[in-house]
């Protein structure tokens, strides 16, 4: 799902208790027993992806499958709260995106 910067920094706020916008939230519903057919949700912010691509001098595009690669890979169990845990993701991030 692509949102603003407002409504991502609502869901952040909301459910991760952090008053802040960010790039991506992913929300595993395997895990919550809500009984959705989805297994799981990538929101991207758009205005974050467009902001952030003009800053790192990338395509829109290229930063969007960022995003994509780096939600599906917390779907897969990989977290950034360390930074051992950010260095293996950001590897994993690496070598996914040269394959795409």
């Amino acid at each position: 799902m692509f949102v603003s910067d407002l409504k991502i920094k609502a869901l952040n706020k909301k459910y991760l208790r952090h008053d802040y916008a960010t790039d991506v939230l992913t929300f595993d519903w395997r895990q919550k027993g809500c009984g959705s057919s989805l297994e799981g949700e990538i929101i991207i912010s758009a205005q974050t992806a467009k902001r952030q691509a003009a800053e790192y001098d990338v395509s829109l595009k290229d930063e969007i499958l960022l995003y994509m690669v780096h939600g599906v890979l917390h779907l897969l169990g990989f977290d950034d709260h360390s930074p051992a845990k950010i260095k293996k993701m950001r590897a994993q991030e690496k070598k996914l995106l040269a394959a795409l």
